[in-house]
Formats: C-alpha cells, sequence, structure tokens
C-alpha cells in the first residue's frame, strides 16, 4: 500500500475521533448519550440503520458470498429489506409514542412495560452479551481486511481497529455514532460504486471476461437453495424486531413519521443497491483471485487491482461500514448494561452525571472484552450470523406476542426467552443434537411451543 494511500486512511481515522471529540462537549446526560435528545432526523438515522445493519460483517461477508456462490448471495440482504418494512409498519407506531412518553432508551424498556422488570433483566443479558459478540466480529472483519492490506499480523490489525472505535464511540455516544455513520455509508457507497465497480470490471476483462471464468450459475440469482434463504430468513428478519440499535434509532427520531420513514430509506438501500455491489465485487475477486479464502478475495481486490489513491479511499470505505456497525453494536451493549441492569438497582444514586462517567468507563471494558471476542472467532459472516441467531432466539417469539397478542403475560414471556436461548446455546455447543441444518430453528420453535402453552394454561395478565 503506497504512502498516499495509508494517508487516506489515517486521515480517515483522525476525522472519525474528531467527531467523537466535538460530540463530545454536548454529552450532558444519557439521554444525549444513548438516543441522541430525540430530534434526529430521516436521512441521518436512515443511513445509520443501513450502516449499521450492512456493517464490516456483511460487507467482508458479502463479499465472500459472491465468491463462492455469485450474484445469489446478495439474497441475504433482501432479508434486510423485509425487515425494516415490517418494523416501520408493525413496530413503530406501538413503541414510538410510549417511548417518548415514558423515557425509554432500550429495546427491554419496551418488555418490562408489557411483561415485568425479570423479562427485562432478561433480555438485558441476551442483547447486551449478543451486541458485545457482534462487535468483536465487526473487529475482525476490519483486522482481516487491514492484515491484507497492510501486511500486518491479524492480531495487531484487531488491535488498532478496536482502538479506534472504542474511542470515538466513547467520546460521542449516539450522536457522534449516527453522523459518523452518515459519513461512512457515503464513503463507502460512493466508493464501491464509483471506484471498485469499474476498476474490477475492467480488470476481469469485462462480460466476456465474467462469463469465461466464472464457475456455472455464479451470474444467475437462482444459485441458492430453498433452505439457505430460509436460514437467512429466519435469522436475519427477526432481529429487526429486537435490536437494541434499532430501538435506539426509533427512540432518536423526532416522531413516528420520522422513524418510519428512516426505516424505509434504509430497507431499500440494503436491497438492491448495497447488496449488488458486495457481491459483484466478491465475484470479480473469484476470478482474480481464485485461491484464496472467500472473505479475502476483495482486499486482495482492492490492493492488487485499485491505482493509487483509490486504494485508500475503497480501504477506507470498507472501515466505514465494518465501524459503523461496531459503534453501534458497542453502543448498545453498552445501553443494555446501564440502563436495564444498573441504573434500576442505584435508585436515587442514579444521577445523570455518574451515570453518563459509567456509560464512557463501560465503553471502554465493553471494547476490550470485544477485542477477545475478535481474536477468538473463526470466520466473519458465521460470527455475524451466531450472534443474531443468539438473540432472536430468545428475544423474538415473546416480543412479537407482546405486540400482536394481548393475553399473552409475564411468565409465559420470561420463560419462552429462557428457553428459546438455552435450545438456541446448547445446539451451537453440541451441533450434533440439531434436528436440522441451523440451531435457531427448533430454538424459535421451542420458544414458541413454550409461551403458546404457559399463555394458554395462564390467567389473563398482559399490561396495556
Amino acid at each position: 500500500m503506497s504512502g498516499w494511500d495509508l494517508a487516506i486512511v489515517a486521515g480517515y481515522g483522525l476525522v472519525l475521533v474528531g467527531v467523537g471529540l466535538y460530540f463530545l462537549r454536548r454529552q450532558t446526560d444519557t439521554d444525549a448519550y444513548f438516543v441522541g435528545n430525540r430530534r434526529m432526523g430521516a436521512g441521518h438515522l436512515g443511513l445509520s440503520i443501513v450502516a449499521t445493519d450492512v456493517g464490516g460483517g456483511f460487507s467482508i461477508g458479502l463479499g465472500g458470498l459472491g465468491f463462492t456462490m455469485g450474484l445469489s448471495g446478495s439474497w441475504l440482504l433482501f432479508t434486510g429489506l423485509v425487515g425494516a418494512w415490517i418494523a416501520a409498519v408493525l413496530i413503530i407506531p406501538r413503541v414510538k409514542p410510549l417511548g417518548e412518553e415514558l423515557g425509554w432508551t432500550t429495546f427491554p424498556d419496551y418488555l418490562e412495560h408489557r411483561f415485568d422488570g425479570r423479562t427485562r433483566t432478561l433480555a438485558a443479558v441476551v442483547s447486551a452479551v449478543g451486541y458485545a459478540a457482534f462487535v468483536g466480529a465487526q473487529i475482525l472483519a476490519g483486522a482481516k481486511l487491514s492484515s491484507v492490506a497492510f501486511q500486518i499480523d491479524l492480531t495487531t490489525a484487531v488491535l488498532v481497529m478496536a482502538a479506534i472505535v472504542i474511542l470515538y464511540t466513547t467520546l460521542g455516544g449516539l450522536e457522534a455514532v449516527v453522523y459518523t455513520d452518515t459519513l461512512q455509508w457515503a464513503v463507502l457507497f460512493g466508493g464501491l460504486l464509483f471506484f471498485g465497480l469499474p476498476f474490477g470490471f475492467e480488470a476481469v476483462g469485462g462480460l466476456e471476461g465474467l462469463r469465461a471464468g466464472l464457475p456455472e450459475g455464479h451470474l444467475s440469482l437462482s444459485n441458492v437453495d430453498g433452505q439457505t434463504l430460509l436460514v437467512w430468513a429466519v435469522t436475519i428478519i427477526p432481529i429487526w424486531f429486537v435490536g437494541n440499535t434499532l430501538y435506539q434509532r426509533i427512540y432518536a427520531s423526532r416522531d413516528v413519521k420520522t422513524a418510519r420513514r428512516a426505516f424505509y430509506l434504509a430497507g431499500l438501500f440494503e436491497w438492491p443497491l448495497i447488496a449488488f455491489l458486495g457481491v459483484t465485487l466478491g465475484v470479480f475477486a473469484r476470478i482474480l483471485f481464485p485461491e484464496v479464502e472467500p472473505e479475502l478475495g476483495l482486499p486482495m481486490l482492492i490492493r492488487e487491482v485499485l491505482p493509487v489513491g483509490v486504494v485508500g479511499i475503497l480501504m477506507a470505505a470498507y472501515f466505514s461500514a465494518i465501524m459503523s456497525t461496531a459503534d453501534s453494536c458497542l453502543l448498545a451493549s453498552v445501553g443494555n448494561l446501564v440502563g436495564d441492569l444498573i441504573e434500576p438497582h442505584l435508585g436515587e444514586r442514579a444521577s445523570e452525571a455518574r451515570l453518563l462517567k459509567l456509560s464512557r468507563a463501560l465503553t471502554l471494558l465493553v471494547g476490550a472484552l470485544s477485542v477477545g471476542v475478535a481474536l477468538a472467532l473463526p470466520g466473519v459472516l458465521d460470527a455475524v450470523l451466531l450472534a443474531y441467531a443468539f438473540m432472536v432466539s430468545g428475544l423474538f417469539v415473546p416480543t412479537l406476542a407482546g405486540l400482536l397478542w394481548p393475553r399473552t403475560g409475564a411468565r409465559a414471556a420470561f420463560w419462552s426467552m429462557l428457553v428459546g436461548g438455552g435450545v438456541a446455546v446448547t445446539l451451537n455447543l453440541v451441533p450434533a443434537w440439531a434436528p436440522g441444518p441451523d440451531p435457531v430453528i427448533p430454538a424459535i420453535l421451542a420458544s414458541a411451543a413454550v409461551l403458546i402453552v404457559l399463555t394458554l394454561l395462564s390467567p389473563r395478565e398482559a399490561r396495556a
């Protein structure tokens, strides 16, 4: 990598830290730190949502899918469009007005209102752990990219990526995260569209090179089986019901209309726009570097094919995707710890100044723990889907029932959450026990069975 490229990437990192320092002066309480004072517009929030959801895991992972299965890998992010639009119709009108009235900052705040404090505590633990693991997956994505581009060892790359993300998130809170996400998305989308796509297309020899250099089916949209599509749908769509990052953005919006517009915008950007850009670059990498690990194909394409200066721009673009998810998930995990697990037990001692200091300290701590997770994870996309599955298996069914089935009570929700999460963890630890290809499906079915049985056997105890 040339000196110019290194300067571009380094300058980009300094800009992000500068944004964090700017918003540091504006953070006076946890409402500002976690939900940006509830005054943000649809454009910034929509871009922040898609930047968070796509992130490094799906950016690098999409390249890997394009490498292995071709354009059909784009269907992975079609689930994002479906999930975003369902959430806009079903969740936002029910949650946003109550969140505004009651001052909610987290997803488990809703569960306590709908069920009880015990359900909130369990959900907060699941969410905090899941998001901490998710941060590790994003850091790993950035480290893989860095290790190839800068030709450094993976451990050093993990530490550098973690330092940048943790620093500006700790300083600036949600406002810094949302505004840097907007910048990061613009850099990512522009870098892929205006540099990665044309230079990669030329390098593979145009359409003739694509047809000659790819396995059969790589340019088809049907090169994917129904089982894979089902696993993607069941794992990813429900995260739009239970993702603390998404609830924070709902609460941060000006009103219901603003939040819904943001989610509609996010869905369109996920599919078809970023979905096809990501897998197409993976297809190019398959032709140019057929022997490398699939998830390293894109970093190799960036390093070896693009001219000086463009490499730095596109590297900054992928770092954008990675950091935009890592920062949001880091803040979501800390939000669960502070808002759901610590603040309720502090009582009158929970002054805003004290909670803000505690939030920043925990952001540093959770970020440091995520470094260990990153060093222990194998593949980026597998790690992302595992974190999704862990949260979805326990949280999705009781949340859906809370929205749509008024009879569902606290006992049914709690045990449904515990059983679903427990089955998912067990089947991931002992894959031989899983009855199908993916543990999330039997885990969700077990969660649903427990909730239905306990709801039908219990007296009506739902809250308004």
